[in-house]
């Protein structure tokens, strides 16, 4: 059973174990910002209690973290070699801890205290459930699993306002994979389901993904079926499909979402 947690950046996985997900944490961030000029304290702790919060709440047995632990690459900020080990090891002593490395977890690994499982980069299966972060192809074992499980691209959605500019709204996004896509790259026809989650720290901003996208952010937007992907706010509402909500946009008729329907709904 999966299933989002509510008004959170949160997945919960119930298998033979209840597995806990969160993706795109960006530790270290505030460290970029400052050498933009923009100064704001460290929000670790912030994150750190957040979290242990909901693990307390729900009680699992497995965290997994999908990538962009820290945030500053290629180096590594002294910020997050002072920060992240003691936030790992916060976590570890709750809960059993996995990481699947993202593109921005240079050095991660080094930093990593015991009782904190690395995960390869190319993701890993738990109770038939394919986790990697989505910055590079993934194993074809995850192509496999009955759902796959991403993070990567901070999915949002632009939503118009007529009093001000249009706002931006982190979202689910549940689709499947485009078989003739993973033909292509894997020698397999994938039409598995695949939930990206949204970006867990909101200092990250996110990825309007019904406004044109130039950058694709590795393989993911190439592999899925975009225009008939279902999209969700962290409260589970459904907005409708891509290709409705771009057809609305553009004055076009499109099939409305039904009223209160879910993420969990199926």
């Amino acid at each position: 059973m999966i299933s989002p947690v509510y008004d959170a950046p949160l997945l919960l996985a119930e298998g033979e174990e209840k597995v806990l997900v969160a993706a795109d944490l960006h530790l270290g961030l505030e460290h970029e910002l400052h050498l933009c000029g923009i100064s704001i304290p460290s929000q670790t702790e912030k994150i750190l209690h957040r979290l242990l919060g909901y693990i307390d709440r729900i009680k699992p047995e497995r965290l997994v973290l999908l990538g962009d632990i820290k945030h500053n690459v290629p180096r590594t900020s002294w910020q997050e070699k002072k920060e992240i080990p003691r936030f790992l090891s916060r976590l570890a002593a709750r809960v059993t801890v996995d990481v699947v490395p993202g593109n921005h977890d240079s050095d991660l690994a080094d930093m990593a205290p015991p009782g904190v499982q690395v995960r390869p980069s190319t993701g890993f299966v738990q109770d038939g459930v394919g986790y990697f972060h989505g910055h590079t192809w993934p194993d074809e074992k995850i192509l496999r699993a009955g759902l796959l499980v991403a993070g990567h691209l901070h999915p949002a959605v632009s939503l118009p306002d007529p009093l001000t500019r249009p706002v931006s709204r982190p979202i689910w996004i549940r689709s499947r994979l485009l078989p003739e896509k993973t033909l292509h790259h894997y020698g397999l026809e994938a039409e598995n389901e695949i939930i990206i989650i949204p970006a867990f720290n909101f200092l990250c901003g996110g990825l309007p993904i019904n406004l044109p996208v130039e950058d694709m952010r590795g393989p993911l937007l190439s592999l899925m079926d975009w225009e008939g992907a279902r999209l969700f706010l962290l409260d589970g509402t459904e907005l409708g499909s891509l290709a409705g909500i771009k057809a609305t946009q553009c004055g076009q008729e499109a099939k409305p979402a039904r009223a209160g329907k879910k993420m969990d709904d199926g």
